[in-house]
């Protein structure tokens, strides 16, 4: 009897462990490239581990945005894959794959999934996690489900944590709720600084807000995607630094505006 339990304690304590992680400081991270984010998350994102990624109201867009960016940060040039519910698809439509190569992720590497409903989703997702070939696995799940609770988090942890491969949970129209993730993303489009003319509508950017994070403190902060680096960067600089918020455009009878207004309307 006495052994048994020993056994059982051994082996809830090597799962403590799993789940804990980083103990000695020897887990793999990837920098995201945006400096004030790697610096709270002690390096970079956590291999080997599982991220939640929750869209603000109804901002879908920019955190499937959002996961793609950090999903080829984490897989760099090993197979993507994208397990999507199908009721997600049917709010959300069809992912653009123009789109993933505009952002910088090669949709050749990219395996997508569709599953019935959240359980399926769940089974493929730990059975995905569990296959260290991958670089990293997405799950997409809509809606408040009672399937992915505390039970089913630390499922997909402990099985990225085994095989050393990392996941990202995609959720939209949900809340947070208890679970094992590493961390905890909320996200949301954010205004994109101003750009030459020849630059169409620039570089996408996210209002990024780290809400959990095992180990360490959270954070806050704007996030540009850099689609040619493929990196995370501050978007606020330059003049977008000093007036992160839009302001309102200055009076056209200013002294030293007004001779050059008047010509404006001279020529107009």
């Amino acid at each position: 009897m006495m052994s048994a339990r020993m056994s059982t304690l051994a082996r809830l304590r090597t799962d403590i462990d799993r789940l804990q992680g980083d103990a000695d400081g020897t887990l793999s991270r990837t920098a995201l490239g945006h400096a004030g984010a790697d610096a709270v998350l002690q390096g970079g994102l956590v291999h080997g581990a599982v991220h939640e990624v929750f869209a603000q109201g109804c901002q879908s867009a920019a955190a499937t945005g959002f996961v793609v960016g950090l999903a080829r940060r984490v897989a760099v040039r090993r197979p993507l894959l994208w397990v999507r519910q199908d009721f997600s698809a049917l709010e959300n439509g069809a992912l653009s794959m123009h789109g993933w190569r505009e952002l910088g992720l090669d949709p050749r590497r990219v395996v997508m999934v569709y599953a019935h409903d959240v359980e399926t989703a769940l089974q493929v997702t730990a059975d995905a996690l569990a296959c260290d070939a991958l670089g990293a696995v997405v799950m997409e799940i809509w809606g408040e489900t009672r399937q992915f609770d505390l039970v089913a988090s630390r499922k997909l942890t402990l099985a990225a944590r085994e095989a050393g491969v990392t996941g990202l949970v995609l959720r939209l129209a949900a809340a947070p709720s208890p679970s094992t993730a590493e961390t905890r993303w909320i996200v949301h489009a954010a205004r994109s600084p101003p750009v030459a003319p020849w630059q169409a509508w620039g570089a996408p950017v996210f209002d990024a807000r780290l809400a959990r994070n095992r180990h360490g403190p959270t954070g806050h902060w704007i996030m540009e995607w850099n689609c040619d680096e493929c990196l995370f960067r501050d978007a606020l600089f330059g003049d977008a630094a000093a007036h992160p918020q839009p302001v309102a455009a200055a009076p056209a009878d200013r002294s030293h505006q007004a001779g050059e207004i008047a010509q404006w309307r001279r020529t107009g």
